[in-house]
């Protein structure tokens, strides 16, 4: 059959089915698609595709690509909109380019033919310009996604901050209650394809088919990635992430970089929870109806942007100069990952997860090794602290201030650096990096410690075991600076304060507490009543001594010279202890209380006896005033006036 023998279009039928009732152009349509799918069996059940009389084409050919022809012509004049379709003439459509594309493979098998071939070359050309319309289109929608679900969670927030502001005080609370968006709640439908409707999610569907049909797939799986990768970029942007290489980091102060971190970790739970997943379904949605490796592709090929300049920019943290203050940054990262992964990797597969899992593994196993080198430097800087400098008054030390609040704030990550000890201890190496020796002159004895701590807590505890090393270094520290004050009074307030503040921090710390244990903090507090007998042995023991009744009567008669010098050493004594340790410093006002209670109650009864059995001798006047400097409520005065840190004069006699 020559070409001039097809039957040539007849444009009164393309007009008049324009006219045709909706019924009878399906009833038409399915004819044609029948006859068609006949054409393409009889095609494809020819055996002899090299002969030069192939099967005759049917009219239905003719009809069928003059109909596609005259839609594809509609489409391109801008006359119809496929956003404007009705679900089923998209459908229609993308199934006449799918039939289409069968036609061509099966009309290709008799290319040699010249009929043939001029019917496979108008097709072809028709379906060709069919395609370069639904990638128009595919793309166009793809463009015409509304903001993010991300973005428009922060508007409102940012609209609510608005609202609660401009309200009155007293409804500063309730608006912030009303307006605050519900973790706990799921987010609003319109996250459910990141600002693509349902009705643009089935015209995207169906020209994604069609395209994979026609031999697009290419074409349409790269605009789809560059669609979506923009819309990521753009995520980034507004998320305000900046990336930063390893080198830029290492030359930035730490503070920028902290907060460029907590940026990072919510940016970072974001993208894990809300947007990949997302992003997830979306492409899902997209060719749900064609091999899942395509989406599985797309989707790998859009998470691996996202994820190397997240997982980048961790790495560059991790990279930086390692130091103390660094470890709850990097107990924040390494936190976010161990929760963010798993979700990760739910969406991922085959090499795609992969490469997540290798690369968060790497980083994580770093981060574990430089969280543990951290604390072991914790244990390298207590021992170095050699400094000779007293603390003026026997208070607190700094360094047990900073290692106190140090481990408070650590042992709020108690289950995370379990963890982390529990994968990076040397098992070689079963004590901390400085090991357990201890300063030679100490009379601090932390095996014993260190013993009653293993039985609680268990050989399985790593960072249970590391916390205790910790502990007895900062002891041992301090008893060889409480040895720096002369005064053994004041050493012995030296470690009782500093003793205090550890045990309070320790109780006060729900999470060291159970970590250290019932067996030490007795132990603590077993030291503290220790500390508080020796210092009233040491400081108030002789002034006690200068009010006994011993020597003092020989026959009966009390010697009033020996009496005189019992009140002047008395007077002397305490007027010294006064002026010394009203400059000393008891910042806990519940031990300052105890100490001063207890004094009291050693001083003033010894003091109002002695005066009550021997003041008499005195002849009253200018004698008993000289002597008797005191009187038992001016001795109460002076004790309340010690520990407070001042210089006071000594009380008024009354």
């Amino acid at each position: 059959m020559e070409d001039q023998d097809l039957p040539p279009p007849d444009a009164a039928d393309e007009t008049a089915q324009v006219d045709e009732e909706p019924t009878s152009i399906a009833s038409r349509d399915d004819r044609l698609s029948q006859e068609i799918d006949q054409f393409i069996s009889v095609l494809d059940a020819d055996d002899q595709s090299d002969s030069s009389s192939p099967p005759e084409i049917v009219g239905a050919v003719q009809i069928f690509s003059d109909l596609l022809d005259f839609r594809v012509v509609e489409y391109e004049s801008g006359s119809k909109k496929w956003t404007q379709l009705e679900e089923d003439e998209c459908s229609s459509f993308v199934d006449t380019v799918n039939r289409t594309a069968k036609l061509l493979k099966s009309l290709s098998r008799f290319h040699s033919v010249e009929y043939y071939a001029a019917l496979t070359n108008r097709v072809s050309g028709i379906q060709q310009r069919a395609m370069s319309f639904m990638e128009v289109e595919f793309k166009s929608i793809l463009d015409d996604y509304q903001t993010s679900y991300d973005r428009d969670h922060t508007n409102e927030i940012e609209e609510a901050k608005t609202k609660q502001l401009s309200s009155s005080p007293s409804n500063v609370q309730d608006a912030s209650e009303t307006d605050s968006p519900d973790q706990s709640e799921s987010p609003p439908e319109k996250d459910e394809f990141l600002g693509y409707s349902d009705e643009m999610i089935s015209k995207l569907n169906k020209l994604s088919k069609g395209l994979i049909a026609g031999g697009h797939e290419t074409e349409c799986t790269e605009l789809y990635f560059f669609v979506r990768r923009n819309a990521m970029e753009q995520n980034l942007k507004l998320l305000q992430f900046e990336k930063f290489s390893i080198d830029e980091m290492q030359k930035m102060q730490w503070d920028p970089v902290e907060k460029e971190i907590s940026e990072w970790l919510k940016m970072f739970k974001n993208f894990a929870t809300s947007l990949l997943p997302s992003e997830r379904r979306l492409v899902d949605a997209v060719f749900s109806e064609n091999n899942t490796e395509i989406s599985d592709n797309l989707f790998g090929n859009l998470a691996r942007i996202v994820l190397f300049y997240l997982l980048t920019f961790a790495e560059a943290v991790m990279m930086t100069k390692r130091s103390a203050e660094k470890l709850f940054k990097f107990l924040d990262i390494y936190e976010t990952l161990r929760e963010s992964i798993p979700e990760l990797e739910k969406l991922l597969s085959g090499d795609w997860l992969f490469q997540l899992k290798t690369a968060a593994s790497l980083i994580s196993n770093m981060l574990g090794e430089a969280i543990f080198n951290i604390l072991g430097d914790l244990e390298n800087s207590i021992q170095a602290d050699t400094g000779k400098t007293q603390v003026p008054g026997g208070g607190v030390h700094p360094l047990t201030c900073y290692t106190m609040t140090y481990l408070k704030h650590a042992c709020e990550y108690r289950d995370t650096l379990e963890q982390v000890f529990r994968e990076h201890k040397k098992i070689d190496r079963p004590d901390s990096a400085t090991g357990s020796d201890h300063d030679p002159d100490s009379d601090h004895d932390p095996g014993s410690q260190d013993q009653n701590f293993c039985v609680q807590a268990g050989p399985g505890s790593a960072f249970q075991l590391q916390l205790a090393k910790v502990m007895d270094l900062l002891d041992a520290n301090l008893e060889v600076k409480s040895r720096l004050y002369k005064d053994p009074s004041l050493s012995l307030i030296f470690l009782m304060n500093n003793g205090r503040f550890i045990l309070q921090q320790t109780k006060g710390t729900g999470e060291m507490r159970s970590l250290m244990g019932d067996p030490w903090v007795r132990k603590r507090s077993s030291d503290l009543r220790s500390y508080h007998t020796n210092y009233k042995r040491e400081t108030w023991t002789k002034l006690l001594q200068c009010l006994s009744h011993e020597g003092l009567s020989v026959n009966g008669k009390v010697m009033k010279p020996v009496l005189k010098e019992r009140f002047k050493s008395f007077n002397a004594m305490f007027d010294e202890i006064h002026r010394t340790q009203t400059t000393w410093v008891v910042s806990d006002d519940q031990l300052q209380s105890e100490l001063r209670v207890s004094i009291s109650a050693i001083v003033i009864p010894a003091y109002r006896s002695f005066m009550g059995r021997f003041s008499q001798v005195f002849t009253p006047g200018r004698q008993t005033e000289k002597y008797i400097k005191y009187q038992p409520e001016d001795i109460e005065t002076c004790i309340e006036e010690l520990f407070d840190g001042n210089a006071n004069q000594p009380g008024k006699k009354r």
